[in-house]
């Protein structure tokens, strides 16, 4: 799978797990020259904390694009050290 955004893929795994839907990546699969932490938290009753990336291609930013789980609940244990995407990347083989 490619996680490909402003024409530039992101991240590449042949090794993705799908959790509700989105695909999440290792996230030594994510190239890090596109992304950068973002302050930006959310809470997910079962899975736990999410933290997010912005992603910067090609001057151009996309705020929040990423989320991953430092820590995730027992319930999400699959997700650890994984990264999803979302908010216009595409993800597709």
């Amino acid at each position: 799978m490619k996680a490909i955004w402003n024409g530039v893929v992101i991240a590449e795994s042949d090794d993705t797990i799908v959790v509700e839907g989105n695909h999440y990546f290792p996230e030594e699969s994510i190239k890090r020259e596109h992304v950068e932490s973002s302050d930006l938290k959310t809470t997910c009753p079962w899975k736990g904390v999410a933290s997010y990336y912005d992603l910067d291609v090609n001057g151009k930013r996309n705020p929040g694009a990423a989320w991953y789980y430092p820590d995730p609940k027992p319930a999400a244990k699959r997700v650890a050290k994984r990264v999803a995407f979302w908010k216009g990347v595409e993800v597709r083989p």
